[in-house]
């Protein structure tokens, strides 16, 4: 794995260094929008005998994953040294032994091993050669899983430059997002760089990816799926 941090945004370790409880909330928005989504394809579709989170931030998603299932081999990965050694120590006080925590750097992405769910949520925005990175995810997707992900298309990117030319009005106390940071942040999403369509998708897999509300009841806030679409690509 490369020893380089998301280099397309913004130094990850040293976010998550200096990072306070707004930020770890910020950071983890799979604990809202696809938490309980990625359990429930799971349900409906079959149980993984390996899960990989890829980008995992404070371990949402992989925590929710290995609770739920047991029997599930866990691995949670991410850019940023500091909140691997977090989700380890929480992972160690809540007993949790059928997860663990790696780093990876996309777009690389080597785990010497397949997975028979690959799940990526609000971490391809943050690199710029996301058809490089989306082929090493689905290559380390075994044959008959998943590889599960969402993406920012051009409505998303719309709205967050809405975002970034009023922060007075998108980006105030109540925001999510630090108005200071949001551009550099998100510099490839503004500009246009790495959005991805169905299309593009299917160029860069040779598969068409399908909805993840076809398999999972979708949810009500509309921007959580026109804006940043959840697919799931099988093998």
């Amino acid at each position: 794995m490369s020893d380089a941090t998301h280099d397309d945004t913004i130094d990850w370790h040293s976010f998550w260094t200096e990072a306070d409880e707004t930020d770890r909330a910020d950071a983890g928005p799979s604990a809202h929008h696809a938490t309980d989504a990625v359990a429930d394809f799971i349900a409906e579709t079959r149980v993984p005998d390996a899960f990989a989170d890829v980008g995992c931030g404070p371990g949402h998603a992989a925590f929710a994953v290995a609770e739920r299932y047991p029997e599930t081999e866990v691995v949670g990965y991410d850019a940023a040294e500091p909140v691997l050694e977090e989700n380890r120590d929480r992972a160690r006080e809540r007993g949790v032994e059928n997860v663990a925590f790696e780093r990876a750097v996309l777009p690389a992405f080597d785990p010497d091993r397949e997975f028979d769910v690959v799940f990526s949520y609000f971490t391809l925005c943050y690199v710029a050669d996301i058809e490089r990175a989306l082929r090493e995810l689905y290559d380390a997707v075994a044959p008959g899983g998943y590889l599960v992900f969402n993406y920012q298309n051009r409505l998303a990117r719309a709205h967050w430059r809405r975002m970034a030319e009023n922060p007075e009005q998108f980006l105030g106390e109540d925001s999510q997002f630090d108005a200071d940071r949001f551009e550099e942040r998100f510099r490839l999403l503004l500009d246009g760089e790495n959005l991805l369509s169905y299309d593009r998708i299917h160029d860069a897999l040779g598969t068409w990816p399908q909805s993840v509300w076809s398999v999972v009841e979708k949810p009500d806030t509309r921007w959580a799926w026109r804006h940043h679409p959840l697919v799931y690509v099988p093998k």
